[in-house]
């Protein structure tokens, strides 16, 4: 784990808000199709809530990804996001260490 490519990640509030939703998602997003993965949100959900490009969106959820934040997984023309849980709490964790 990269702890500073993750601060990073986490220093932009749409980003930060991204993984907030996706913590709950049944709670943020609308329900997904039968062929959606579990606690995965298509990437339009998201693009939609926020409010901003498609090409935006992509680039933060490249950021979170390359982060170990968030994980994507394709189902047919449609990709879905999930929150790494186990990276969050590894990350929240090593953080406390520190402080």
């Amino acid at each position: 784990m990269k702890m500073s490519e993750i601060l990073s990640a986490l220093s932009n509030p749409v980003r930060l808000n991204i993984l907030t939703w996706l913590k709950e998602p049944s709670r943020h997003f609308p329900a997904q199709n039968d062929n959606a993965p579990e606690n995965g949100i298509c990437v339009t959900h998201i693009q939609e809530k926020t409010g901003l490009s498609q090409s935006t969106i992509s680039l933060y959820l490249a950021t979170l990804q390359r982060a170990d934040l968030v994980r994507s997984q394709r189902v047919g023309q449609w990709t879905y996001y999930s929150l790494n849980r186990d990276v969050v709490t590894a990350f929240i964790a090593a953080l406390a260490e520190r402080l």
